[in-house]
């Protein structure tokens, strides 16, 4: 039977001594090793930036204006009905797209 093995990359740091006494300290009192409390902390804190930066947060409020507008959107007005008229004149011409717009 075969294992298969995940792969593993190395991370590594250089800190001020009381910075890595602090980090041991902190690891020890969580009962995990100063690498495996590295990881743990260095990956909630990546998550909680990734959720930050690729979530929107609406209030309710909010969501409810916003769902009202897709449902039912405002007449456009003559600036965007040019720029339309300009985006769908460019995406004809344009012979460097490797996509084909026509229909």
């Amino acid at each position: 039977m075969e294992t298969t093995v995940a792969k593993q990359d190395r991370i590594g740091a250089r800190v001020p001594h009381d910075v890595y006494e602090t980090l041991c300290r902190a690891a020890e009192l969580s009962g995990a090793t100063v690498n495996q409390f590295l990881v743990q902390s260095a990956l909630k804190e990546a998550q909680a930036v990734i959720e930050r930066e690729e979530a929107i947060r609406l209030s309710a409020r909010d969501w409810g204006w916003l769902l009202d507008l897709i449902e039912n959107p405002p007449e456009a007005n003559p600036k965007l009905k040019a720029a339309i008229k300009h985006y769908h004149k460019a995406k004809l011409t344009d012979a460097d797209t490797s996509f084909n717009w026509k229909p």
